[in-house]
């Protein structure tokens, strides 16, 4: 069972969160009513996630995930962001945070959210040790339009990063979501071209494990059930690239949100928030997206190993 920490002066917005997130039986849900209580409690009880509303007296969420992220804290952040707040969101994801729900669409987004973060964060301390010897991983994989083949991939991901010491441990959390966030969208805005309301919809079902009807159909039909999600992944101890493309009609990347806009363009802030270097091919079908070291590294002979091309 994994324990969330709400953290939320409003006794009115607290008693919403935990019921949402008390939907999933899988989740302990625990309160505090200030930043500097979420903070305390972080570093006496670390809670598995914590949700914090960026508003608040004495200490507000922007201030929590600074304090966390310099105590160098494993304690993924998921910030509830009011009208008004999309700078400081993003900010606060520059700084640390996993990921953001606004508030006005906590009953749509917020479970879905935290499952996600939770997904990414998990670590599979079995392969720790042979991880220590990895200097270079590649991955070139032809998925079908199966939204399960995600999560096993971004953990295989995840324990690359962990073994070639590329980023800590919120960056190796954030990279996972942005990792994710660009699967999902190659599936459904690329190869099934769903999008708008039905997207939104979608989400939520495969939260709840189900598979929506949209999906199934389209899965079923030419020409979308012939479409087929490109992964092309390297990893070393100096940088990973992320290639993924998509078999669908494209879009005109000539504008692509970073910062975050009413209604949409959520995926993309994140991606762009949490890589280094973001890039899409000429029809809008195919992203790459690179994140480089963030410590210095002394690697074995990497004369013997094929690097990035940058």
């Amino acid at each position: 069972m994994a324990k969330i920490l709400v953290a939320d002066d409003s006794a009115v917005d607290r008693k919403l969160i935990g019921g949402l997130l008390e939907k999933n039986p899988r989740l302990q849900v625990e309160f505090v009513e200030d930043g500097q209580a979420a903070l305390a409690s972080a570093r006496y009880a670390p809670p598995d996630l914590l949700v914090t509303d960026m508003q608040m007296p004495q200490m507000d969420g922007l201030e929590v995930v600074s304090a966390l992220h310099a105590e160098s804290s494993r304690v993924p952040v998921v910030l509830i962001t009011g009208q008004g707040s999309e700078e400081l969101a993003v900010e606060a994801l520059s700084r640390g945070a996993a990921s953001y729900v606004p508030k006005s669409q906590l009953a749509e987004r917020l479970l879905e959210t935290v499952s996600q973060v939770l997904e990414a964060a998990r670590t599979d301390h079995r392969y720790e040790r042979l991880n220590e010897c990895l200097i270079n991983n590649q991955y070139t994989y032809y998925l079908e339009n199966d939204p399960e083949l995600f999560s096993p991939l971004v953990d295989l991901v995840q324990q690359a990063l962990v073994g070639a010491e590329l980023v800590d441990e919120t960056a190796r959390v954030q990279i996972g979501l942005a990792l994710e966030e660009a699967l999902m969208n190659a599936l459904f805005h690329g190869n099934l071209e769903i999008s708008g309301a039905k997207w939104r919809e979608a989400r939520g079902e495969l939260c709840k494990g189900l598979v929506p009807p949209e999906v199934r159909e389209r899965r079923e039909k030419i020409p979308y059930r012939d479409r087929l999600i490109l992964v092309d992944i390297q990893i070393t101890t100096e940088m990973a690239r992320f290639v993924i493309g998509d078999e669908g009609p494209g879009f005109d990347a000539t504008y692509i949100p970073r910062t975050l806009v009413p209604g949409g363009g959520r995926g993309l802030v994140l991606i762009h928030t949490f890589m280094d270097e973001v890039r899409f091919n000429a029809k809008g079908n195919e992203i790459t997206m690179i994140k480089r070291s963030s410590r210095p590294t002394q690697p074995a002979n990497l004369s013997l190993f094929p690097i990035l091309d940058e």
